[in-house]
């Protein structure tokens, strides 16, 4: 329909751009409004008067027109496309009236000259007619020579109306010619000019622009902007990270709105297209391809204007508190074993996958119709792999070169992966698209088919980049086909701040993470891993036990102990002999072992590694679990590894092996306190034997196996100088970069009295530090030596230009000049985007893990005073704190205690463990109400 035939009598009433999410009159009752701005303008002829008038009847109905779009849209949280139509709808009756008011009413022209013209255009996403609740209102005035005095002041006049409404309103004031121009030089402007939609005023004007645009601008250079829109995308990928990072940007992220209007864009610009649909009938998308296009952009949609309307604002990121609050107004309930959060954005992630398989389908085929041939010499000099007989290379892509043949036998649907693989090339969209539409020849037959088994173990084991294949058969469907048990965890979230991949991609993670520990790739960083492997390990045990690692999360059961059933029923189906099964198995059950024996408990203790060597019995399973374990901590997110996970985890093989080849006895604590004292000795070669041996004396027991060699000569350091001052109220304070541990240690000794360790944990707290270990020992005369080993904000060892300053200001808090409880008021908050996590508290008594203490494990929310309020609370009922272990895990944080009684006793009664649990769990309350105030 010419632009020419859109004026309808009343110069305020929008055109209907389709469905709207409720009655137009309730959205802009344009003759209402029309009558209300007459009846003023009949009133007075006073300019400022009539436009502060105008404002205010837009306002109302900008106010009224909103409520009941969002009234509506609580009704029907999924109507994304009536909805986006109703805001577009609203914000062209306001602009419309803003022109009448601007042209008719403030500045009336009686005869208009040819250059006094003007059109008002919507461009950008407004001139597609999607407009989020808060999206910007991007407009081109558009006049037919240089801008004339009476155009300049109707422009004016209509922004300062527009900018009153709050309007985030972009504009630009161009000829036709300056929109040919400046197309040609920016392809963000020709982006905008292909969505220019016409609203008000002179149509001839922009029936030209759009004729011309046509013939001038983007006809024959389809090529030059595909490749201009795919460089944007590529940049604004790496820019947003991947699209399974758990907090994503709904529009500018991997698989999010801005991916689907690229192919709109393109689509339109090479086929005049005005909607998607329109690419059916061209052969570009199939009729079931077109319907995941419209679910995904409708879903997408609906997510974004949720988020704009819970903040009142643009925002794009979902971030955690938002994600929890988005999936209530869509209403996502809770269902066994998850949040309603984790279900909400499964399928956000499952959407955005879709999204993803789109885009490559559609740019494959654009690209054959469209992108430039290479070069004739590059065809012919440049190798060509060769191809196994069924496929093709299409563009430096494998493809299928007869589907009728590839699917007489289902097994090719696993060889087009393993020959993918083979040749280093990427699968064509046409076979992914085969595939995809093919997945039911995937069945019990298949799954059960010696053959099919062998291929499938090959894909991880044969070629050295698993993760290629298996990323490409998880987003077509083909891993959860062939492996059912899958299907549940695909694009599953977990709602933590610990996890930053949904679980298949954590898996693929582990798995790569493993592929590169082969190649030789990690060998500085994970020295113990690659001699492990270097030795020689059973591969095959170890991928198929990382694939399934995970399958049992999302259930209400321990996903540990259900993986491990899973397992069981898998493993055999893969093609292993019955003890790889068993070992499967057992590696699935017992994957988090050796990581929280590592994180959560104290590995000096003799008890720690005589427990875990019970666990694993064999050197070849303590192997085996090693490498899984390091897989599974560094495929969690990029910065999860560090080093103090590796010095633990090395530590704890180490002892283990040791117990298991030389016997359990090399454990007890007597032959460690004798090694230890040998060391000090020859590391103290300079002192009295007077003084080693009033040294060596004055420590008890755990001391010697607690401690590494520095750590104990920096005390003997500075209990000498302690004894040199003679005062009783001396502190002496040392921090030193811990390297090996990617941490800072802080080292304090003085006179030993009641609550020493909850005064330094409340002393670190106030400076910010993160304490990731500590070590608290008493000596025989009288003083007590206490070792913290802490991290910054960042999770990194102090600076060692921050230590002084850090020092001095630990002393004052040490020294009662700084009243920790009162300053932690101010300080220990919890932000805004981490108050939607529910971390439960568990706090549970263990008598047999240690040989002389009773351990206490708090598990909790992580904010900065925890550890001083729970030290505080042990001090309060008399309990001794030899050393706390801390593990912390996101927003979740597992405080562990090695503790004894006044007497030096554990605490096995029962009525002592619940007046400590109870003291403790208050401390937790009140703590988390100062942080959420």
């Amino acid at each position: 329909m010419p632009v020419s035939e859109l004026t309808p009598t009343n110069p305020l009433v929008p055109q209907s751009p389709g469905t709207l999410i409720c009655e137009p009159n309730d959205i802009f009752d344009a003759d209402d409004i029309r009558q209300r701005i007459d009846a003023f303008v009949d009133d007075t002829s006073d300019n400022a008067a009539i436009r502060n008038a105008v404002v205010g009847v837009l306002r109302d109905a900008q106010k009224a027109g909103r409520a009941k779009i969002a009234e509506a849209f609580a009704r029907a949280p999924f109507a994304a496309r009536p909805l986006t139509r109703s805001y577009t709808y609203l914000t062209d009756g306001l602009v419309r009236a803003t022109l009448y008011v601007a042209s008719e009413v403030l500045h009336p022209l009686a005869n208009p000259t040819q250059g006094e013209r003007i059109a008002v255009l919507a461009v950008g996403g407004y001139g597609r007619g999607e407009m989020a609740p808060f999206s910007d209102v991007d407009l081109l005035f558009l006049t037919p020579y240089k801008i004339t005095a009476w155009a300049e002041s109707v422009i004016e006049s209509m922004l300062y109306m527009l900018w009153d409404l709050r309007l985030k309103v972009g504009h630009s004031s161009r000829t036709i010619k300056d929109c040919l121009r400046l197309g040609t030089e920016d392809f963000t402007i020709r982006t905008a000019m292909l969505e220019q939609r016409f609203l008000a005023g002179h149509s001839p004007l922009a029936e030209e622009l759009d004729e011309r645009l046509k013939n001038e601008l983007f006809k024959g250079s389809g090529q030059e902007f595909i490749e201009a829109k795919l460089a944007e995308r590529d940049l604004r990928h790496r820019k947003q990270g991947e699209r399974y990072m758990v907090e994503p940007n709904v529009k500018e992220g991997k698989g999010g709105l801005r991916d689907l209007q690229s192919l709109y864009w393109i689509a339109k610009y090479l086929y005049s297209v005005q909607d998607v649909e329109e690419l059916v009938p061209l052969g570009l998308f199939t009729p079931d391809e077109f319907d995941t296009f419209v679910q995904a952009e409708s879903f997408l949609w609906a997510v974004r204007s949720h988020l704009h309307l819970v903040t009142n604002r643009a925002t794009e990121q979902l971030t955690f508190d938002l994600q929890v609050e988005v999936a209530a107004r869509m209403g996502y309930e809770d269902r066994a074993g998850r949040r309603a959060v984790e279900v909400f954005m499964q399928k956000y992630f499952r959407e955005a996958t879709r999204v993803g398989e789109l885009t490559r389908i559609l740019l494959t085929k654009l690209e054959a119709a469209h992108m430039k041939s290479e070069p004739l010499l590059e065809r012919i000099f440049r190798r060509r792999p060769r191809v196994k007989s069924g496929y093709k290379v299409v563009r430096g892509r494998l493809d299928v070169a007869d589907p009728k043949s590839f699917l007489s036998d289902k097994l090719n649907l696993l060889r087009l992966f393993d020959e993918g693989l083979r040749t280093g090339m990427l699968i064509h969209p046409d076979a992914m698209r085969l595939v995809t539409a093919n997945l039911a020849l995937i069945d019990d037959e298949m799954r059960g088919d010696k053959e099919a088994q062998r291929i499938f173990l090959d894909l991880m084991l044969k070629h050295g980049n698993p993760e290629r294949a298996l990323r490409r058969m998880n987003e077509l469907g083909v891993l959860s086909a062939f492996i059912p048990e899958f299907e549940p965890i695909v694009a599953m979230m977990q709602f933590n701040m610990y996890h930053s991949y949904t679980v298949d991609e954590h898996t693929i993670q582990c798995i790569t993470n493993l592929a590169m520990i082969e190649k030789s790739e990690l060998v500085e960083e994970l020295p113990l891993a690659s001699g492990i492997l270097k030795e020689g390990i059973n591969r095959k045990v170890l991928y198929v036990a990382l694939l399934l690692h995970d399958i049992g999360k999302g259930r209400p059961e321990d996903h540990s102990i259900l993986g491990a059933k899973i397992a069981r029923k898998v493993a055999p189906r893969l093609g292993l002999s019955k003890s790889d099964c068993e070992t499967v198995e057992w590696l699935v059950r017992y994957h988090l072992l050796m990581s929280d024996m590592a994180q959560k408990r104290d590995i000096s203790d003799p008890r720690t590694v005589r427990d875990f060597a019970k666990a694993v019995q064999t050197v070849k399973r303590l192997d085996l679990l090693t490498v899984l374990t390091v897989c599974d901590i560094r495929g969690v997110g990029p910065d999860t590894w560090n080093n103090w996970k590796a010095t633990l985890l090395r530590a704890l093989h180490r002892e283990t092996k040791r117990a298991l080849e030389t016997g359990m006895e090399d454990l007890n604590r007597e032959n460690r306190g004798t090694e230890a004292k040998k060391a000090l000795r020859a590391a103290l070669s300079g002192w009295s034997k007077t003084d080693l041996k009033a040294e060596t004396g004055r420590h008890y027991d755990p001391y010697w196996q607690g401690l590494q060699t520095e750590t104990q000569i920096e005390f003997a350091e500075m209990l000498r100088a302690l004894e040199a001052s003679g005062d009783p109220g001396d502190i002496e304070i040392r921090l030193q970069p811990d390297e090996d541990r990617d941490a800072t240690r802080a080292c304090f000794a003085m006179w030993d009295h009641p609550g020493i360790f909850a005064r330094v944990a409340g002393a670190l707290a106030l400076v910010g530090a993160n304490v990731v270990d500590a070590r608290s020992y008493t000596t025989k005369d009288g003083y007590v030596t206490d070792a913290f080993w802490i991290q910054d904000a960042e999770g990194r060892p102090y600076e060692a230009d921050r230590l002084p300053r850090l020092t001095q200001m630990i002393h004052k808090t040490l020294k009662g000049e700084v009243v920790a409880r009162d300053a932690l008021k101010s300080r220990d908050k919890i932000k805004k985007r981490e108050k939607a996590f529910n971390v439960p508290t568990h706090i549970t008594f263990d008598n047999e893990g240690s040989e002389i203490y009773t351990i206490i494990e708090v598990d909790t929310r992580d904010r900065p005073g925890l550890l001083y309020d729970l030290a505080r609370a042990l001090a309060g009922t008399n309990v001794y704190i030899a050393n706390a272990v801390i593990a912390t895990y996101g927003e979740q944080v597992v405080d562990t205690f090695y503790v004894k009684d006044m007497f030096g006793l554990k605490y096995h009664a029962e009525s002592k463990q619940r007046t400590l649990e109870k003291k403790l769990r208050e401390a937790i309350t009140e703590g988390a109400k100062r942080a959420n105030a």
